[in-house]
């Protein structure tokens, strides 16, 4: 069994100000898909400057954050949001949900690519590659949190997590890191070094991350307040992940078939 690293959540106290490890992690996500996007940008089949990039940042952020919230309300806490619908603005008190951080950004894509003159999975396709960045410095922020751990467990690598009680667990918040994150960044990174069909990017993205948060809620604790879906192992993250396989699957497909006609 392996220790748990106590770090303090609050990587920076400035005053009466703290700045939390998690929200640092969403902001080397942001930067990321600035700095990365702006090369991006450059390659001819891009459907915007490097000079819109900023723009397309601002609009993203605002689609993860709106979104993550508003889907964590509804995917995971509809009932007390029924009770008491202050909740929803109540974002200090955590939650937040990746499957509506990425319906808000498909929203802002659509919204900013209004504006760019282009389609929304085009502008899609630009920033697929770059959003497990985001995916796998957020899942560090939740294990420094020590939240989101994983089951119950007796592999060498367990960890006794401060909130998780006495019983050792996965480390899931790093299995999620490194597939979420590290695999889904290497592969997304190097199949879009060429020019690719409009949509496939996007398409692989979803199928990718869709089937990586399916394999790992194996291993992660669903949310007390909701338990198993179904057959006592299917959880709220395989039910969300699983239109995503689908979805993906069809775009990429639909994306090379269209190419080759």
């Amino acid at each position: 069994m392996l220790s748990f690293p106590h770090i303090n959540p609050i990587a920076i106290t400035l005053g009466p100000i703290k700045v939390h490890w998690y929200g640092v992690m969403y902001l080397i996500g942001f930067a990321a898909v600035w700095f990365l996007g702006q090369k991006r940008a450059l390659q001819p089949w891009s459907p915007i400057k490097p000079e819109a990039i900023e723009d397309l940042v601002t609009y993203g952020a605002m689609g993860v954050i709106l979104g993550g919230r508003i889907g964590y309300i509804l995917f995971y806490n509809f009932a007390e949001f029924i009770h008491n619908p202050i909740i929803l603005i109540k974002i200090w008190q955590g939650g937040m949900s990746f499957h509506g951080g990425m319906l808000g950004v498909f929203i802002a894509m659509w919204l900013f690519a209004r504006k760019q003159n282009c389609t929304m999975l085009q502008l899609t396709d630009i920033i697929a590659p770059l959003a497990p960045i985001g995916l796998g410095a957020g899942r560090l922020g939740n294990f420094i949190n020590s939240e989101l751990w994983g089951r119950a467990t007796d592999v060498p690598w367990a960890m006794v997590f401060p909130t998780g009680g006495a019983l050792a667990r996965h480390p899931s918040q790093l299995y999620e890191a490194f597939l979420e994150g590290v695999v889904m960044f290497i592969i997304l990174w190097l199949y879009s070094k060429k020019q690719r069909p409009t949509m496939a990017i996007t398409g692989l993205a979803l199928l990718l991350y869709g089937c990586f948060r399916f394999f790992i809620e194996f291993f992660r604790m669903p949310d007390a307040h909701l338990g198993y879906m179904a057959l006592d192992w299917v959880t709220m993250g395989q039910i969300l992940s699983t239109p995503m396989i689908v979805i993906g699957g069809l775009l990429f497909y639909f994306a090379h078939k269209k190419a080759t006609q």
